[in-house]
């Protein structure tokens, strides 16, 4: 499945690209040995940013995937049901 609007794809683009911003801050400010304390709230800031992105995107995928899917039989969206399960649970 693919992401179907182009407005979602182009804002999780950016949030990615931010994300990757603040890795390279980070590492940054690695080089520059500043201190540990403003480096953790940047790691903390960047996990927090992955999670938010991750729970748009998997917002994103539930509804193309299982509220859209009406021309699939019930075995099929039992099957994405359970694959998003999955997904959930390997990202816990």
């Amino acid at each position: 499945m693919k992401i179907q609007s182009p407005e979602t794809k182009q804002q999780l683009m950016s949030r990615l690209r931010r994300i990757e911003g603040q890795v390279r801050g980070v590492q940054k400010m690695l080089e520059e040995e500043r201190e540990c304390r403003e480096i953790l709230q940047q790691l903390a800031a960047i996990r927090s940013a992955v999670q938010s992105t991750s729970s748009a995107f998997l917002e994103q995928y539930a509804s193309d995937c299982l509220l859209n899917s009406d021309s699939q039989d019930p075995g099929q969206r039992l099957e994405l049901v359970q694959e998003l399960v999955n997904l959930i649970n390997k990202n816990a």
